[in-house]
């Protein structure tokens, strides 16, 4: 078989690779019918869960959406997307519990407060039907650290508008968080620079 035949070869077997491909995607699409918002959760003990989940912030505002974003657990300096939010799109509801990690306050009822406080304002975003998309970011810390009550967070997200759709991140969050999430991804931990003495770098990492 020539060089010409063997190309002519893999070409039409790619084809008709992509050809079955696609029957099946199509099929599928045709399956989802449901038309409402999604719960998503972004969990495992890798790097690029905030970071998935502010991807989503851009492309909602894309399309004109309104969108609010609740931090947990972040630190009193301006992360870098608080810095482009409030500079950049400051119709964006953007709040932050702004204490500090719980390793620098070191102080339990003090951060119970501020959860508490932070969840409010959250709860109150989880009824506002005019609200498309609300980032809960790095809120099952919360739920592992008992600093708030798992069973009413996993109501309150049941409980939202029905067009709403709500990003949860951070590691862990338990098995019936898990359960009422529409899509469940987990990020894993292969290798990260920190490990190998890499300092946390401005752009990247915060």
């Amino acid at each position: 078989m020539t060089e010409e035949n063997k190309t002519q070869a893999r070409d039409a077997k790619h084809k008709a690779s992509m050809e079955k491909l696609k029957s099946k995607v199509d099929a599928r699409i045709e399956q989802a019918s449901i038309e409402k918002g999604v719960a998503l959760l972004l969990t495992g003990n890798g790097k690029g869960k905030s970071s998935s989940a502010f991807g989503m912030v851009m492309r909602a505002l894309g399309y004109g959406q309104k969108v609010a974003v609740v931090q947990f657990i972040k630190g009193k300096q301006l992360s870098g997307e608080e810095l482009y939010l409030r500079d950049h799109c400051p119709k964006v509801d953007f709040y932050q519990m702004g204490t500090g990690f719980t390793w620098n306050t070191q102080d339990r009822q003090a951060d119970i407060q501020a959860a508490q406080e932070t969840w409010a304002h959250a709860e109150k975003l989880l009824k506002d039907d005019s609200v498309d998309l609300l980032v809960l970011d790095e809120l099952t810390y919360m739920i592992a650290y008992d600093y708030l009550d798992a069973a009413k967070i996993i109501q309150a997200i049941e409980d939202r508008p029905y067009e709403q759709s709500v990003v949860v991140t951070g590691r862990g969050g338990g098995s019936n968080l898990r359960e009422v999430m529409d899509t469940v991804s987990e990020i894993n931990d292969v290798k990260h620079a920190f490990k190998a003495g890499i300092k946390a770098r401005r752009g990247v990492d915060y």
